[in-house]
């Protein structure tokens, strides 16, 4: 009976898609190029060539030295092995550096067919973006000998963003594929640093943008539709199909929002189920696995919960300034489909050990931000941020309430700030200098050897 309903209520998702798809007026699902336009594009016959190279030198007081495979190379925010001053080259500061084609074919006077594909790499080490492997390449390592290693959407996959589908001026555009989610395309509207991951902490930590797990900025498999009513309102659906009559790895978002005068202001929900967090295996998880059948060069653990996620984020605009906005509260609980030891992720990594019971008490975390973009003269922008998140104390028994850095369980907070400047020296080449402090307190700083870290840094970023 629980399958039929789920199977029922897949249908109703695929129907309220396509009714949307044919009832509303509209406008283009947002470009997620570099905005290179007009003659300086290199578009031929309605397709674009696209791509961004960024990359830069670190300096920070407290890290891990830093990973070739990650997209950002470094942590950018105190992790639990930062444990010494690290300087280096790193990538994608500012803009994730990557290779892109997105085309447009008209069909007839209001339809058209549309297309995108993305592949991220490394510039500084010649890798696709790989974050599965920064932590693959920790296994078995003790924290005091381990390199950054941080989870994500980019699994060495040959395209990062890969879909195709339908515009039309007055419907609106429904796409399929793998697809950047709504909330992370709000994120980086609504970020006072567009989620750069050198100089804000939604882009150093996409747990944030991906409403709880770092692995949920991207999805694969997914229908997303967007609309416009009138330039004013503007809605978006999105949801994740898994390949089976299940709900785990399924996913849901939604949108709502409007432009009024010099004003934005954007509404999002999130529903993930069996959102993974993925981790390193520790030195006797990896003892384990000769016996499991697994390779230590392709297994991970992982963290399995079902994410609800709520945010509300805005911005003012006036001549020279841009105030920005935003707060978001994320609910973790045990998912109601566990997954199994085995199972396969996203880049064909495997999930050798599973735990689907960490919150057998809820753990919601809020996350707030607000800062501001100055243009000093047409060419040079100036940038400050303040980031905070907090979560609950969501142990039990001698764990329940805890309010110390004894447990991960405890509450805790962190906070992050930054200010940078990008000087613009023509529509493609940029460079740009900052730097952010972050902090952990309490439960969130479990387990770490430094609380604080400061990353100057300084780059250029050439955009076709």
């Amino acid at each position: 009976m629980d399958s039929r309903k789920r199977i029922f209520g897949h249908r109703w998702v695929l129907l309220a898609l396509t009714a949307l798809a044919v009832s509303l007026p509209a406008l283009a699902q947002q470009k997620t190029g570099p905005g290179v336009t007009g003659e300086d594009s290199l578009t031929w016959k309605g397709v674009t060539l696209y791509g961004v190279i960024d990359i830069g030198v670190q300096y920070d007081t407290h890290m891990a030295p830093f990973t070739p495979y990650r997209p950002a190379a470094s942590g950018n925010i105190v992790r639990q092995n930062s444990r010494q001053s690290v300087i280096g080259v790193t990538p994608s500061n500012m803009g994730q550096s990557r290779v892109g084609l997105q085309g447009t074919e008209a069909l007839n006077d209001d339809w058209a067919a549309v297309f995108q594909i993305e592949t991220f790499f490394n510039p500084q080490s010649g890798e696709l973006a790989n974050s599965l492997k920064s932590l693959t390449v920790n296994n078995g390592v003790p924290l005091s000998q381990q390199s950054v290693g941080v989870d994500g959407s980019s699994a060495g996959q040959a395209l990062q963003t890969s879909w195709l589908g339908l515009k039309s001026r007055r419907f609106g555009t429904l796409t399929f594929g793998r697809q950047v989610t709504l909330l992370l395309e709000g994120i980086i509207k609504y970020d006072p640093n567009y989620n750069a991951s050198a100089f804000g902490l939604l882009g150093a930590s996409n747990t944030y943008s991906g409403a709880g797990s770092q692995e949920s900025n991207r999805l694969d498999s997914t229908a997303k539709y967007q609309v416009s009513i009138k330039d004013l309102l503007h809605l978006g659906a999105l949801y994740k199909f898994n390949g089976s009559s299940g709900s785990a790895n399924t996913a849901f978002q939604a949108n709502l929002g409007a432009e009024f005068g010099r004003a934005s202001v954007d509404g999002y929900y999130s529903k993930v189920n069996s959102a993974i967090t993925a981790t390193s295996l520790s030195g006797t998880q990896v003892g384990e696995l000769p016996a499991l059948g697994y390779p230590v060069s392709n297994s991970l653990a992982a963290t399995v919960s079902d994410n609800t996620a709520y945010a509300l984020m805005g911005l003012f605009r006036l001549d020279r300034l841009k105030l920005f906005a935003g707060y978001e509260y994320i609910k973790y609980e045990n998912p109601r489909t566990a997954l199994d030891p085995g199972f396969i992720n996203i880049g064909g990594y495997v999930l050798a050990f599973v735990n689907n019971a960490a919150y057998d008490n809820a753990k919601m975390t809020q996350v707030y931000w607000t800062g501001l973009r100055y243009t000093v003269i047409p060419r040079l922008e100036l940038t400050a941020a303040w980031y905070g998140v907090h979560q609950n104390a969501y142990g039990s028994g001698k764990q329940a309430g805890c309010t110390t850095d004894a447990h991960s369980t405890c509450s805790g907070s962190l906070e992050a700030f930054s200010v940078d400047a990008d000087y613009r020296f023509n529509l493609h080449f940029d460079a740009y200098i900052g730097a952010m402090y972050s902090g952990v307190h309490d439960g969130m700083a479990s387990g770490y050897t430094f609380t604080t870290n400061i990353n100057p840094t300084i780059g250029v970023r050439y955009k076709f």
